[in-house]
């Protein structure tokens, strides 16, 4: 049994149609620009006059919309030569004919609604040029007249350049003319100077992408330039060198003339006439009517010109005015003369002239010479004139302007210190100035040292300022002297004393001296102290300032006085016033002097030292009272000439031998001095300080420490000995017999030494027998009871 739903292709005609009517509506379509095509026909190259058809077709792939427009747009050179909108897939353009101004690189672009694309590029190339035709209205001229040029190529288009030529008939052409570009034509006005036969042709050049072409050039014509007899003579009566009063004519006429010819006669770029055909021109000749004279005839655009040159020689020349002397001071005699270099002496007479001298336009006087005390009153312009009169006219004749301006003499200078302070010992500046005086005015300075300076003011503003070097003495200032002088008959000084009285002079301070009051040397505390700074010489006022060393520089006060002296108090002077002090001075002058440094030590007050005697005197007593105890308790030593021993149970005890037993030892043995001497007993059978029972085999030794004090040093000794001496203190073999309290009365003693003694028996017998006699006083023993010394060096 069939499960396919019925009427299946009728449900998706339906659908599709759905789905056409919902796009439809929506607005939206689908469409490829497929492909653009561009057609030159008959060909790429063509020859000029050719019509030539340039087609675009456009195939665009859509879902059948209706009535799609396309834009065509056809471009030359990337310039839009065309531009249209259709239904139609193509369009055509054509040229015809097609001109060289077509050559070029064609594209189509075609925009369909938001999409657009371009065609392959197509070039064309239209080769040939048409040949230019030349006109001219005018195949006869005259020379430098001018005539109309025409050039065109009708058929070509597009902005030409067109250029002129001429040729001779023997010669090779030259361009005379190119006009800027305008279009397919070109017209101009011609000019040709030269009288001869020529031919005229034209051509023109287009610029393409590709680069320029040239046409061939247009067919010749041939000009002739005819000759134009139109140059004016010209004549000058009654000569063409005159004195001058004297009458000039001058003619000026054209023999062949034209219609509308003209005649100018001109001078230095003046016109004196102008008429038609010939002119005729009188005047006075003047001084400066010498030069030369032009006559020249216009017809048209045509000049010609005729020259002649006229001098007009003067009568008289014109008069000089000099000034003696040339430089005038006031009070100076002043002379103006006037007179004549040269005259025509067969046309006036000397007597004729008649002179006059005039000052700021006003005369002065009727003479050839004025003279006069020079003076403000009397300064100006200063001319002269000189009449002449002649038969036909009156000459007047003035000189050049001479200015008369009297000097002024320079007055007594002054000479001053630049700043108005002069500090002795430093350089500084001496200006030296006029207050009168006509500039250049020469100042010379002259030192103390006679050293000769000069400087020359020439500008106003201008300063003499000499550097000078340093003096020491106010009587040095007073040795300056200034010299001015602006003419070379006065010279003026400065007057003595001038500067010593105007200048402020500062003198720098001297070496301070600083002492100490009430006087140099120790200060005991709780006393006041005055350090006094002082100088010799300095202007006043002066800085005194102290210092104190031990401050690390610090400013202990300072002090401005009107006086070459200043203290500084120290109140209740203490420890830390003491060290070195030193005052620095100062003035007006800048420099700085510093004193030498003093030294204050300060001393306790009494009542310290008082006190301090009284601490020692204590002291002292205190000192004597513990040696005199030290002294009696010695002595209470040698009388009982006990030796102190405590006995403890394995601990070493001391033995002391009195001074008497060591010197007597050093007497008896002076090469064995020891400083100790250990002792070792055996105790019996029971302790001084314990009931313990010892063993006889075994006994437990017990040990002294023995000290001998220093022998005498008065007495020479052979040998040092050992340092050390041991003792050995034994039990006695022999079993002596108990005492009743139970300790053993019998010691031997073993002595050994580090060095053998010297030889003899009474060393070894002096040595035995003081330490017997130790041993007697050890054990408390009697000195008639056997005690043992054994004595031995290693």
């Amino acid at each position: 049994m069939d499960s396919r739903p019925p009427n299946l292709p009728l449900l998706l005609l339906l659908l599709t149609s759905l789905l056409h009517l919902w796009q439809s509506a929506s607005g939206q379509s689908s469409y490829i620009i497929d492909a653009v095509g561009l057609a030159i026909l008959p060909g790429s190259t063509v020859q000029r006059g050719t019509p030539v058809t340039i087609s675009c077709k456009v195939t665009v792939i859509h879902d059948n919309i209706s009535n799609l427009t396309h834009t065509f747009q056809l471009k030359q050179d990337d310039y839009v030569i065309h531009s249209s909108t259709t239904t139609e897939d193509s369009f055509v353009y054509e040229l015809n004919p097609a001109r060289a101004a077509d050559s070029g690189n064609y594209e189509c672009r075609v925009t369909v609604k938001e999409k657009s694309r371009s065609s392959f590029s197509q070039k064309l190339d239209v080769t040939g040029l048409q040949t230019p035709i030349l006109y001219l209205d005018n195949t006869s001229p005259y020379e430098n007249d001018e005539f109309t040029a025409n050039c065109s190529a009708p058929d070509e288009k597009g902005p030409l350049t067109f250029s002129f030529y001429q040729r001779s008939r023997t010669g090779a052409p030259q361009k005379i003319k190119q006009p800027a570009s305008t279009g397919n034509w070109s017209e101009t006005t011609l000019v040709l100077r030269e009288v001869k036969d020529s031919f005229l042709y034209c051509d023109y050049e287009i610029n393409l992408v590709s680069g320029a072409r040239r046409s061939n050039r247009s067919s010749e014509i041939q000009v002739i330039v005819k000759a134009l007899h139109i140059a004016p003579v010209m004549n000058v009566l009654p000569n063409s060198t005159v004195y001058e009063g004297e009458i000039l004519e001058v003619v000026c006429r054209v023999i062949n003339p034209l219609k509308n010819i003209e005649v100018f006669l001109t001078t230095d770029r003046r016109i004196l006439k102008q008429a038609k055909v010939a002119l005729s021109h009188q005047f006075t000749a003047q001084e400066g009517d010498s030069g030369e004279l032009v006559c020249k005839a216009v017809w048209g655009s045509v000049q010609k010109e005729t020259y002649q040159t006229i001098t007009v020689r003067e009568l008289f020349s014109k008069p000089r005015l000099t000034v003696n002397p040339i430089d005038i001071f006031e009070g100076d005699r002043l002379t103006l003369a006037c007179s004549v270099p040269s005259y025509a002496r067969d046309k006036i007479d000397i007597n004729s002239m008649r002179f006059s001298i005039y000052r700021d336009n006003v005369k002065v006087t009727d003479q050839k010479t004025f003279i006069t005390e020079a003076h403000p009153s009397k300064n100006g312009n200063y001319t002269c004139k000189v009449h002449v009169a002649s038969l036909r006219q009156n000459f007047v004749k003035e000189s050049q302007k001479v200015v008369v301006k009297a000097k002024v003499p320079v007055s007594k200078p002054v000479l001053s210190v630049v700043g108005g302070t002069l500090v002795l010992g430093k350089p500084f500046q001496l200006l030296c100035h006029s207050d009168s005086g006509t500039l250049p005015i020469m100042y010379t300075l002259f030192s103390p040292n006679r050293v000769v300076e000069s400087m020359e003011v020439s500008h106003p503003g201008q300063q003499a300022i000499f550097n000078t070097s340093a003096v020491n003495k106010r009587s040095d200032v007073d040795t300056f002297l200034c010299h001015a002088r602006n003419s070379p008959q006065g010279t003026t000084v400065t007057e003595t004393g001038q500067l010593l009285r105007s200048t402020k002079i500062i003198e720098p301070v001297s070496k301070p001296v600083l002492s100490i009051l009430p006087s140099m040397g120790d200060v005991s505390e709780g006393q006041d102290v005055t350090l006094v700074c002082s100088v010799r010489r300095g202007t006043l006022p002066i800085i005194f300032t102290w210092y104190h060393t031990e401050t690390e520089g610090a400013i202990l006060t300072f002090k401005t006085f009107e006086k070459m002296e200043s203290s500084y108090k120290i109140s209740n002077v203490r420890g830390n016033h003491q060290g070195q002090y030193y005052c620095v001075c100062t003035n007006p002058a800048k420099g700085t002097e510093k004193s030498a440094t003093v030294t204050i030590r300060v001393k306790l007050a009494g009542w310290k030292k008082g006190l301090i005697a009284a601490f020692c005197i204590l002291l002292i007593l205190g000192l004597i009272l513990v040696l005199a105890f030290t002294r009696r308790l010695l002595r209470f030593k040698r009388k009982t000439g006990e030796l102190s021993v405590k006995s403890v149970s394995t601990k070493a005890e001391r033995l002391s031998l009195t001074q008497a037993e060591v010197n007597m030892a050093a007497n008896v043995t002076p090469g064995i001095m020891g400083k100790s001497v250990w002792s070792e007993h055996v105790s019996g059978s029971e302790s001084d300080d314990q009931n313990s029972v010892t063993s006889p085999d075994k006994a437990e030794p017990q040990y002294t420490e023995v000290q001998i004090r220093q022998a005498d040093p008065n007495k020479a000794l052979v040998k040092k000995g050992t340092d050390t001496v041991y003792s050995e203190v034994r039990n006695s073999k022999q079993g002596a017999p108990v005492p009743a309290d139970g300790v053993s009365k019998n010691v031997h003693i073993i002595i050994q030494c580090m060095h053998k003694p010297p030889s003899g028996t009474h060393t070894h017998e002096s040595v035995v027998s003081l330490f017997r006699e130790a041993c007697h006083r050890y054990t408390q023993c009697d000195k008639r009871k056997p005690c043992g010394v054994s004595f031995y060096c290693l």
